[in-house]
């Protein structure tokens, strides 16, 4: 494991992994449904009550799970036990690196955002992001992390393709210092904490698959809509990252000159077309109003790109949502979402099962979100 992955000492005094498959399980399962009690957990994961018996007790020596009420389930015998994960057992920050802007969420270990910010900058090269993540971090590390030792690591979510397994990624060219470099390694040196990387709209996804739409359903596709068009899927509760970690790139299915992408920056050019001039996209969430000129045109001129990618997903992926999300306004969010129309057949009065199209329900910097969740979610949570 290298430096950048080196997770901190008072997990690392384990032998063996973090969490087994089987303790990944039962914490998988108290964070989707806080207060469950024993009994719930071994119908939940199959395990063997002894087995569940032995591991809840392990976890709560360990100080990741902590024990509640008793809880009456209306027959003989003392009641159980209500469990629930315990928020101080670890913290993570999560990191967003946009064209514009850098976004930063620090989370426990419950999932519940402790702190966010978003910092919009100029040149978005390696000195200038560094200098303003640290300065960042170290503000809320003296805020609200009173326990360095708990502090797990940073996930980083940032624009582009992966090249290789390596993490090599393949930046937009606005974040020229960023690409075809060992990213995780660079950060790792600068915050001297460790590190995960993920595309930006996959590391959304994750965060939606943890702490939104996931919690009713475990199959849907993410539309991250920021500055372009990316996107994440999410099967059986788990992204799909595919060979090279590039699926879920769904702002490739439109035909360049063709079908307009729905992106903010086409949004922004609108509304400065109307007469709004918008000098950036951190502006534009910044300052968005849905009344503004231009904005009706751009659900108008971008309806057809989404429902031909909605369409595409519900075909090949038999998913139950369709989730809009990424840095749009979630008021846009909900006013594209009527618009959107998912192509089916209907035959003898049976029409194929279709997913629902809804807003993301994470809020905030989703991107920092859940790349902060996505640590927890790799080493603890099944």
């Amino acid at each position: 494991m290298s430096k950048a992955q080196i997770p901190p000492h008072f997990i690392r005094r384990r032998n063996g992994p973090l969490a087994s498959a089987s303790e990944r399980q039962v914490l998988g399962a108290v964070f989707r449904q806080p207060g469950l009690t024993q009994a719930q957990i071994t119908h939940m994961t199959g395990l063997a009550q002894q087995s569940t018996s032995r591991l809840i007790n392990g976890l709560c020596a360990y100080g990741a799970l902590r024990t509640g009420e008793r809880l009456s389930r209306g027959r003989r015998g003392q009641p159980s036990a209500a469990l629930s994960l315990e928020p101080d057992f670890a913290c993570a920050f999560g990191v967003a690196i946009m064209t514009d802007a850098v976004g930063v969420a620090l989370i426990d270990f419950c999932g519940s955002v402790i702190d966010q910010t978003v910092v919009p900058m100029g040149a978005m090269t390696h000195s200038n992001v560094a200098h303003e993540l640290n300065s960042i971090l170290r503000r809320m590390r003296r805020k609200w992390v009173s326990d360095p030792s708990r502090l797990f690591g940073v996930g980083v979510g940032i624009a582009g393709y992966f090249l290789n397994d390596k993490g090599l990624v393949n930046t937009p060219m606005m974040l020229d210092d960023w690409a075809l470099v060992d990213i995780r390694e660079m950060l790792a040196e600068d915050l001297d904490l460790p590190v995960w990387i993920e595309n930006d709209a996959k590391a959304a996804a994750i965060g939606e698959s943890m702490l939104g739409v996931g919690r009713w359903t475990g199959n849907f596709v993410y539309l991250y809509v920021a500055t372009g068009l990316g996107g994440g899927v999410v099967i059986d509760g788990e992204i799909v990252r595919g060979r090279h970690g590039n699926a879920g790139e769904i702002g490739e299915m439109l035909p360049p000159h063709v079908y307009p992408h729905p992106n903010l920056e086409f949004l922004r050019m609108l509304v400065s077309q109307h007469g709004k001039p918008v000098h950036g996209i951190s502006e534009l969430i910044r300052d968005f109003d849905i009344s503004w000129p231009g904005v009706d045109e751009w659900i108008m001129r971008t309806r057809d790109s989404f429902s031909l990618i909605s369409s595409a997903a519900a075909a090949m992926l038999d998913c139950e949502a369709i989730v809009i999300g990424g840095r749009i306004p979630p008021v846009l969010a909900e006013k594209i979402v009527p618009h959107i129309e998912i192509y089916s057949q209907h035959r003898r009065g049976s029409p194929r099962p279709l997913p629902k199209i809804v807003p993301a329900e994470v809020r905030g910097e989703v991107t920092a979100i859940g790349a902060a969740a996505m640590t927890f979610k790799t080493f603890f949570f099944g």
